[in-house]
């Protein structure tokens, strides 16, 4: 049977809509007005032995009322009634005026604190904002089904991104910026040809960086390793002037030294080319690039020792940072640096120890790099090291026609991430329940996707021709589709997850770190592994597992289950839900077994996973951050570094900020209470991962906090 939609679209008949749509009218009812289980079977079966070949939407809602009331469930019908007039309001009316008049007045606090990159003041940034409101108003009036928005609105599922979803634009990537250099790209119409120098080659990657944000909604990743050569042209060309300069009486040991001097000058200009733009640069989406730097050194590298030179310089300028408007050096947010550790730099005596001292020195003072153990990386990855994209989401392994493996010029798709303790919480305990439940609900999730998928399904390389036609994803001809490049696996779409700890709380009543709690969350785990690859198989589509690093949902779907199901302890009650698969803050559990314990769930989200440890008074405590740096290195994939100092940027002060008697945070130094300015860690449940604004009002925080 085939199901006329409202705007003309014909699907199939799905007898779960109406389950979901009762099931909602009962949760408004008592429970002696409840249709049971067996009354909504009755219902869809009713409408099945009609034996219709086509039947109009409204007709089945027409039966759906008219039966609640043969079951004389007179109240519930009402209320169908009542939801049914209401979705149909929602689906006509426009809803974004008070949201985007909210913007303007600055009250519209959940947009305008949503992404800590983004000051929402500013006019541009309200522009990209106020698109983006337009945006998910007509992805939930119009190009989502109904019932993928019930679910994002109950919080069974979160839809990522959709302010960008009525543009064929994707989510992060790793831009093949050797390609790029080697082969010479196109921007704004002009033909930018292969440096011949590491300074325009820092440039011209700046500029590249700049115009790829434009045109994606994702984080992007650099792997600098492709400068090397830049840096040994500038020698080159440093020699060859300086023999001119000298003529033919000249000592190899003067021009070494002055060709050093000069490369060092260089070098320091290129990196600080890239450092400063990345930093100064407004992309069209009213921020900085999102720009990770992968650092990372390959023994079989032509270039060793000039990328080796590169990533010291990287590091000393992050270690120096940046002038704020006070003139103080402050963190830069951007790029993000990854550094790698591999046999040659992993703190036992490697050629390239150094480099690692130096990282450690930066992470100290910095926050940054974070780390990735090649090592580790090998294993889950097929022999393979190379860098997470912008959204520390990973690609899936992916062979060329010659059978080589091929990271770089590819892209994630998007993301639906699924509310796990949600689950739990329905099904009260029930295993049997809640599998059938998470299955369901997967289901969802993978509906969810592919209509993010056939939303990029057709779309012409001349959207963004710095990604489709002149090379950080592909070479495509003038108006040619991308279609080919969102199948087979080169391009990853992601089913991310919330909550493995309150999951396994309330299902077994212990925490995941507990040996039952461990065995039923690495199950649940291993099944939504299974059903990537599963879905992969059906669709040809690249679909990972990936352990969703987003704060801020965290939030929201704690804050909607709280008020949906009421206060649950340990659950409900904290206001936040653990990111992904990590352990929760209170457990008393050290960084050492922390790591060891999670890297057990990095190997199961081959889609992505990043976790975070702590090192209180990580600046005056350098040799424990290198013992850990060297546990990293043989014991997880993926980490990131924290402390509990909180910092304020205009000033420079590093220690405890507290709130004032107006409950604003306020720096005890310069007295700044600009929380734009202000990094604070969050002190009622000591949580430290991505950056993000908390909006909640709290007993213990009534102000906006910045997570470390």
């Amino acid at each position: 049977m085939k199901v006329i939609k409202r705007d003309g679209r014909v699907v199939d008949y799905d007898k779960s809509k109406i389950k979901i749509a009762v099931e909602k009218a009962n949760t408004e009812v008592t429970k002696k007005e409840n249709a049971s289980t067996e009354d909504i079977k009755t219902i869809t079966e009713y409408i099945e032995e009609l034996g219709k070949k086509r039947i109009l939407v409204e007709d089945i809602q027409d039966i759906i009322e008219a039966k609640l009331m043969e079951l004389g469930k007179y109240e519930l019908a009402k209320k169908y009634i009542v939801y049914r007039y209401t979705r149909a309001l929602v689906r006509k009316s426009n809803t974004t005026d008070e949201s985007i008049l909210g913007l303007i007045r600055r009250s519209n606090k959940d947009v305008m604190e949503e992404n800590s990159n983004k000051n929402a003041l500013i006019a541009a940034t309200q522009r990209d904002l106020i698109a983006g409101e337009v945006s998910k108003d007509l992805s939930k009036r119009i190009l989502l089904p109904e019932k993928i928005i019930n679910a994002w609105e109950d919080g069974i599922l979160h839809f990522h991104d959709a302010d960008y979803f009525i543009q064929p634009i994707f989510n992060c990537c790793l831009i093949n910026i050797g390609d790029m250099l080697d082969n010479g790209t196109v921007m704004n119409g002009k033909m930018i040809d292969s440096p011949k120098s590491f300074q325009v080659a820092c440039i011209v990657t700046s500029q590249i960086i700049a115009t790829v944000a434009s045109n994606q909604y994702g984080g992007q990743s650099i792997d600098m390793i492709h400068l090397g050569k830049y840096l040994r042209k500038s020698k080159e060309k440093f020699e060859k002037e300086v023999i001119e300069e000298l003529g033919e009486d000249f000592e190899k040991k003067i021009v070494d030294k002055l060709v050093a001097k000069r490369l060092k000058t260089e070098l320091a200009a290129g990196v600080q080319t890239i450092q400063y733009q990345i930093n100064t640069l407004m992309t069209t989406n009213g921020q900085a690039p999102f720009v990770t730097l992968f650092l990372h050194i390959d023994s079989n590298d032509e270039y060793l020792e000039e990328n080796a030179m590169i990533i010291e310089e990287v590091l000393k300028q992050r270690l120096q940072g940046i002038k704020n408007s006070a003139g103080v050096y402050v963190t830069p947010a951007f790029p993000k640096l990854v550094y790698v550790l591999d046999e040659c730099n992993n703190l036992t005596g490697g050629k390239y120890d150094y480099l690692t001292k130096l990282a450690v020195e930066c992470s100290a003072k910095r926050m940054y790099p974070d780390y990735i153990s090649a090592k580790k990386m090998r294993e889950n990855y097929e022999g393979n090291v190379f860098s997470p994209m912008g959204c520390r989401s990973f690609l899936i392994p992916w062979k060329d026609e010659n059978g080589n493996y091929k990271f770089e010029g590819r892209f994630n798709q998007g993301v639906v991430s699924i509310n796990l303790p949600q689950v739990a919480i329905v099904a009260e305990g029930d295993e049997k329940k809640f599998w059938e439940l998470l299955d369901e609900r997967l289901e969802l999730c993978k509906e969810a996707l592919m209509c993010r998928h056939y939303a990029l399904v057709g779309t012409s390389a001349d959207i963004s021709p710095i990604h489709w036609r002149y090379g950080a994803i592909a070479r495509l001809e003038q108006g040619e589709r991308i279609d080919k490049l969102l199948y087979g696996g080169y391009s990853t779409i992601s089913l991310g997850y919330i909550g493995i700890y309150e999951m396994t709380k309330l299902m077994k009543g212990v925490p995941h770190t507990a040996p039952e709690g461990h065995d039923f969350a690495i199950k649940v785990m291993q099944y939504m592994k299974d059903k990537t690859l599963k879905w992969r198989k059906e669709t040809n589509i690249g679909f990972s597992l990936y352990g969703t690093p987003a704060e801020s949902l965290c939030y929201s779907f704690a804050k909607i289950d709280k008020e949906r199901f009421g206060t649950i302890e340990d659950v409900t009650d904290k206001g936040y839900y653990t990111n992904s698969y990590h352990v929760d803050v209170r457990e008393k559990i050290d960084a050492f077994e922390k790591l060891k314990f999670e890297s057990e769930f990095q190997q199961l989200s081959g889609g992505g996973a990043i976790s975070y440890v702590e090192i209180p008074n990580m600046k005056n405590n350098i040799p424990a951050l290198e013992t850990l740096i060297k546990y990293i290195y043989e014991n997880i994939q993926y980490a990131e570094v924290n402390t509990k100092s909180d910092y304020c940027h205009v000033c420079g002060f590093d220690g405890e900020i507290k709130i004032n008697k107006d409950l604003e945070w306020e720096c005890p130094n310069c007295r700044n209470k600009d929380h734009s300015k202000l990094t604070v860690v969050r002190r009622t449940c000591g949580y430290l991962g991505e950056n993000f604004w908390n909006v909640g009002k709290t007993k213990e925080i009534r102000a906006r906090v910045l997570h470390l």
